[in-house]
């Protein structure tokens, strides 16, 4: 098969150039691909049995967005919106009126009155209510995107024809980790933090700041770098100024490939947080769950589809900050939890996200359009997402649902809470074994978020539960769900630093300690 594949290419800052290089290392083994990375007359549609078009939102990829609306062919989509794009066509080259074209083609009349007053100076481009979506795709013969969430996005924007989800690729290299280590002045027990590329508030940097400064409090020796280069617009240098991090954090500016690289395997935890998002892929994420970094993600667009065992997910919302910290502290507090959550995302990458793996899929998909066939996608690796699945023998399936544990939240404060910190309880109750009618469980701590759950879905027959208080009191704790459903269990009040435990030994199958195991003395 004949490819005609335009994309920017390295030296070009832009994350899909360093993409395209690597997936055109791959194609090249299975097809015959010739490469435009600028505008060519030289391109002639019937040298090629498929043109594929990797398109992105900013200027470097103008000369391919154009190349797709007169030649149409494949369009690898790593967003669900190209309003920068299209500004960057339109506005920067002071063709207003085409840019009140595209708006109301896309957005309609509405839209278009909005767009009157930018262009009026009156206000900005509504980059995010206006996604400039409709004209590439009705131009397009199908469609690659790397999550549900974009596919979602394009089928909602009215896209009929063909389309195909292929993940992100993956880069596992290996780095001289302490090398590296060294080079930045920080030593093996010295925790260290890192974000990493184009460093805007969406990324949500400040946020990140804030509570780094925090986990300062309890770990004064850990370090922030932040590689990659600051957006003009952006004070990111006196944010940190002002918080008082500047003997911690680091900005390096922009930084070629290799030291990227070096710099993702240094750190011990990447945060790769986003809001807002338009379903945006990250190659910073993949190189660094490649690398088997422990990474943080904003549980919002793409990013809440990765598997919840390799990666740690922050809501969005007024309690951001807080989670983040409370993830943060988790990871540099118990380091060989971060380790083994790096583990398993680099053998997940190796599995799901390989090279190799992801130009067998363009093959496949490119193949069919060009032939006109139909494309069935093969079933995808899932998410176990905010959902535990319990089996026991004999019996079916159950599952333990985000709403069956707010459904337990006695006022609405409480709601809140649970909603906010519900990846980090849905996990407690992935990671707790099952069990049965002739077992007991105690939960240390106990403040009745996941305890029902603990009989009602993980089949424990006996569950206690104790908390903070004087020694030889015990009280019974009963609540009732929202649905009307009713849970009670005897909790034992003391000081489980100082006294004895009131129980047997071996009287427990499992015993919960959460949070509480992280305060007891060393």
């Amino acid at each position: 098969m004949r490819i005609a594949f335009f994309s920017p290419m390295p030296p070009s800052r832009s994350g899909i150039a360093d993409y395209s290089s690597a997936l055109v290392d791959k194609l090249s083994k299975r097809a015959e691909i010739t490469v435009f990375d600028r505008e060519s007359e030289r391109f002639n549609v019937n040298d090629f049995d498929i043109p594929v078009y990797q398109i992105g939102n900013n200027g470097y990829h103008s000369f391919v967005y154009e190349e797709a609306l007169r030649t149409p062919g494949v369009i690898v989509l790593h967003e669900s919106n190209l309003h920068h794009l299209l500004a960057e066509i339109t506005i920067k080259r002071n063709d207003w009126d085409g840019y009140l074209r595209e708006v109301e083609y896309d957005g309609g009349a509405k839209a278009l009155a909005y767009a009157s007053r930018v262009r009026g100076l009156e206000a900005g481009p509504d980059y995010e209510g206006v996604p400039m979506l409709r004209r590439i795709l009705e131009a397009s013969k199908g469609v690659i995107v790397h999550s549900r969430y974009v596919e979602r996005d394009v089928r909602q924007a009215g896209y009929e024809g063909s389309a195909a989800v292929i993940p992100h690729g993956a880069w596992m290299p290996e780095v001289d980790r302490m090398g590296r280590r060294h080079q930045l002045g920080v030593d093996a027990l010295t925790p260290l933090i890192g974000i990493f590329g184009f460093l805007k508030p969406y990324k949500r940097i400040a946020e990140s700041l804030r509570a780094f400064k925090r986990v300062l409090r309890v770990e004064p020796r850990a370090k922030m770098i932040l590689v990659g280069e600051p957006h003009p617009d952006f004070p990111l240098q006196s944010i940190v100024s002002e918080l008082g991090l500047g003997n911690n954090v680091r900005i390096t500016g922009f930084t070629p490939i290799e030291d990227f690289v070096g710099y993702i395997a240094a750190c011990d935890i990447v945060l790769n947080l986003r809001w807002p998002t338009v379903g945006e892929s990250s190659g910073t994420l993949l190189r660094s769950l490649g690398l088997g970094r422990a990474v943080i993600v904003s549980d919002v667009g793409s990013f809440a589809e990765y598997p919840d065992e390799i990666c740690l997910k922050v809501p969005v919302g007024p309690r951001e900050e807080d989670t983040l910290f409370e993830y943060l502290n988790l990871l540099v507090s118990r380091p060989q939890f971060a380790e083994a959550m790096g583990v398993r995302a680099r053998e997940w990458v190796k599995r799901e996200c390989n090279w190799d793996s992801v130009a067998d899929k363009y093959i496949d998909y490119l193949d069919a359009v060009a032939q006109g066939r139909e494309f069935v996608q093969a079933a995808a690796a899932g998410n176990s997402g905010n959902s535990v699945a319990v089996t026991e023998a004999g019996d079916e399936q159950r599952d333990t649902e985000p709403e069956y544990i707010v459904s337990w939240a006695e006022d609405a404060d409480a709601g809140k809470y649970i909603r906010t910190h519900m990846t980090r309880l849905m996990k407690t109750l992935e990671l707790i074994p099952r069990g049965d009618a002739d077992q007991r469980i105690l939960e240390m701590g106990v403040y009745h978020q996941i305890t029902p759950a603990l009989k009602t879905k993980l089949g424990y027959g006996e569950v206690r539960g104790c908390y903070y208080g004087t020694a030889g009191q015990v009280v019974y704790k009963e609540i009732e769900s929202s649905d009307g459903e009713l849970f009670g269990c005897y909790v034992d009040l003391f000081d489980a630093e100082r006294d004895r435990f009131p129980y047997a030994d071996e009287h427990f199958n499992t015993v919960v300690c959460g949070e509480l195991i992280e305060h007891l003395p060393v």
